[in-house]
C-alpha cells in the first residue's frame, strides 16, 4: 500500500505542477499587447509577411489558439491541455505542435547531459570525498585550486576553450552538430559512434565544470563528519579504514549531494542552453534558445512546464529514496 506520506509528496507536486501551469497561463495574457500580432508585425518588417493581411491572420490565430474566447474558458480549456501534455501550436513553425518539438529535441539533451551530470556527480563525490580523508594521499590536496577555478568557470566558456583546442587547432573532434550532415538518423553502429564523436566535447566541458562543484561540496560535508561520535565509535571499535570510509563517512555526507543532484537531473531537461548553442547540439537547449530568439511563447511554456515537472518528479523520487540511502530517516508515524 502506497503510504500516506507518499500521497502526500504527490498531492504537494500536482499542487506545484497546478501553480506553474496557472503562471504560465496568465503571464502572457497580463503582459501588455497581443503576441500574436507582435510576432506577425516582426515577420512583416522583415518582409515575410504583406501587412494589410496582419490582422486578418491575428484574427485567426487567436480563434486556432483560443483567444477569443472568455478567461475562464481558456483557463480551463489550458488546464486540460496542460493534464494532457498539450502545449498548443509553435507561432514560429505553425501548425507544428510544441509536444513533437520537444520530444524531438529531448533525447538529445538527455543523452548528452544525463550522463554529463551523472559522470561528474560520480567522479566529483569520490574524488571530494578522498580530499577530505586523512587516509588519501596528499597530493590529492593540490587539486583544491584547479578545482575551484573550474567550478567557477561557466560551462560555455570552457566548451569555446575546448573547441578551440580540440576542433580547431588539433582536429581531434567534430567542430559542432549532433551528427555529421548528410547523414541519416538510424540505429546503426557508425551512426551511433558519429553521435558520440560530436558529444565528446560538449560532455567534457559540462563534466569539468561541474566536477569542481561535486567535489568541494562533498568535501565540505566530509569534513563536518570527521569529529562525529559515530565516527569516534567506529575508529575505537577497529573497524577497517576503508569500511569507515564508505559506510560512515561517506554514506551519511552524501544526503546534501543527493538533494543537490535531483535539481541537477530536473535541469536536465532544459539542457545546457548555452552550450548546446554553442556546439549546435539539436536538444532541448537550442530549441528553447530559438524559441526566444524567435518570440515563440509557446514552446518556451512548453518547456518551462517540463522544467518545473522534471524538477519535481527527480525531487519527489529521491525524496521517497531517502531511507534506503540512511536507515535513520523514516517518514512512518511513531
Amino acid at each position: 500500500m502506497v503510504s500516506k506520506y507518499a500521497r502526500g509528496r504527490f498531492v504537494q507536486l500536482l499542487i506545484v505542477l497546478w501553480g506553474a501551469a496557472t503562471l504560465n497561463f496568465l503571464i502572457p495574457r497580463f503582459a501588455p499587447g497581443n503576441p500574436i500580432r507582435e510576432r506577425l508585425y516582426t515577420l512583416s518588417n522583415s518582409g515575410g509577411i504583406n501587412q494589410a493581411a496582419i490582422e486578418e491572420m491575428v484574427r485567426a490565430y487567436d480563434k486556432d489558439f483560443g483567444f477569443d474566447q472568455p478567461l475562464i474558458v481558456q483557463y480551463g480549456r489550458y488546464l486540460w491541455n496542460m493534464a494532457h501534455l498539450d502545449f498548443g501550436y509553435s507561432m514560429a513553425q505553425f501548425p507544428a505542435k510544441v509536444l513533437p518539438l520537444i520530444l524531438n529535441a529531448l533525447p538529445w539533451t538527455i543523452g548528452l547531459l544525463l550522463a554529463a551530470t551523472l559522470l561528474a556527480f560520480a567522479f566529483g563525490t569520490v574524488l571530494g570525498a578522498l580530499m577530505a580523508w586523512s587516509g588519501s594521499p596528499r597530493v590529492l590536496n593540490y587539486l583544491m585550486a584547479p578545482l575551484i577555478t573550474l567550478s567557477a568557470v561557466p560551462y560555455y566558456l570552457l566548451g569555446l576553450i575546448l573547441v578551440y583546442l580540440f576542433a580547431v587547432t588539433w582536429k581531434l573532434f567534430p567542430l559542432s552538430g549532433g551528427y555529421t550532415a548528410g547523414m541519416l538518423p538510424s540505429l546503426t553502429w557508425p551512426f551511433a559512434l558519429d553521435v558520440l564523436s560530436h558529444s565528446v566535447l560538449p560532455a567534457l566541458s559540462i563534466i569539468l565544470a561541474a566536477i569542481g562543484f561535486w567535489a568541494l561540496g562533498m568535501r565540505g560535508m566530509m569534513v563536518t563528519n570527521e569529529g562525529e561520535d559515530y565516527m569516534i565509535m567506529a575508529r575505537a571499535k577497529g573497524l577497517p579504514g576503508h569500511w569507515i570510509f564508505s559506510r560512515y563517512a561517506m554514506r551519511n555526507a552524501i544526503l546534501p549531494q543527493v538533494t543537490a543532484l535531483a535539481i541537477a537531473l530536473g535541469h536536465v531537461v532544459s539542457g545546457a542552453v548555452l552550450v548546446e548553442v554553442v556546439f549546435g547540439l539539436p536538444g532541448i537547449g537550442s530549441l528553447l534558445y530559438k524559441a526566444i530568439s524567435g518570440s515563440d511563447y509557446f514552446v518556451i511554456y512548453g518547456i518551462v512546464f517540463m522544467i518545473i515537472l522534471a524538477i519535481g518528479l527527480a525531487t519527489t523520487v529521491l525524496d521517497m529514496i531517502y531511507p534506503l540511502l540512511d536507515p535513520r530517516i523514516t517518514y512512518q508515524h511513531r
